[in-house]
């Protein structure tokens, strides 16, 4: 049976996804193994080939281990989170008509995501920015839990059952 894992510490992995990075959790033990270009090009190439850092060779077995074992699963990347659509919605949400209406020109054009947090910190809702933020990316990460079939606490104490727990009571 998998271990429960905490919902939280999911969302953070998510969150610090990068364009050539991945995160891969055990279903069996809750561990997460990053993964990024650099180390998947490492194992591809003959080890005399490439110049391999000691802390990279030692890490090396785990990271071979998270993309060759079914006990291994990658989280959802940043397509399947698409921070535009969150930050959409966070517009949309805003009370004062004025300010959601700023959000929401600012997340449109050529450099978007700057934009946005520019005026997130122009207009004081950085604080209401990444509560939103951080409740969209844990119904993300609840959602792929519970498809994985992978238990999970949402709060300290808090089980959720894999049959459809966080389905009811969605924040974001």
């Amino acid at each position: 049976m998998p271990i429960s894992v905490k919902l939280r510490d999911v969302a953070e992995q998510m969150e610090m996804l990068g364009d050539e990075s991945a995160v891969y959790l055990n279903k069996r033990t809750g561990e997460f193994v990053t993964v990024t270009e650099e180390d998947r090009r490492a194992l591809e190439e003959p080890e005399d080939s490439v110049i391999v850092p000691a802390w990279q060779r030692e890490l090396l077995p785990k990271i071979r281990e998270a993309l060759d074992s079914d006990d291994y699963l990658a989280l959802p990347d940043k397509f399947e989170i698409h921070e535009w659509s969150i930050m959409e919605r966070f517009a949309a949400s805003v009370d004062d008509e004025g300010c959601s209406e700023a959000l929401s020109d600012a997340i449109h054009g050529s450099g978007a995501f700057r934009r946005f947090k520019d005026t997130i910190c122009r207009l004081g809702v950085e604080d209401d920015w990444y509560r939103f933020r951080d409740r969209a990316l844990e119904e993300i990460a609840a959602g792929w839990l519970e498809e994985n079939g992978i238990p999970f606490e949402r709060n300290a104490g808090h089980s959720e059952d894999t049959a459809g727990g966080a389905a009811n009571g969605k924040e974001a």
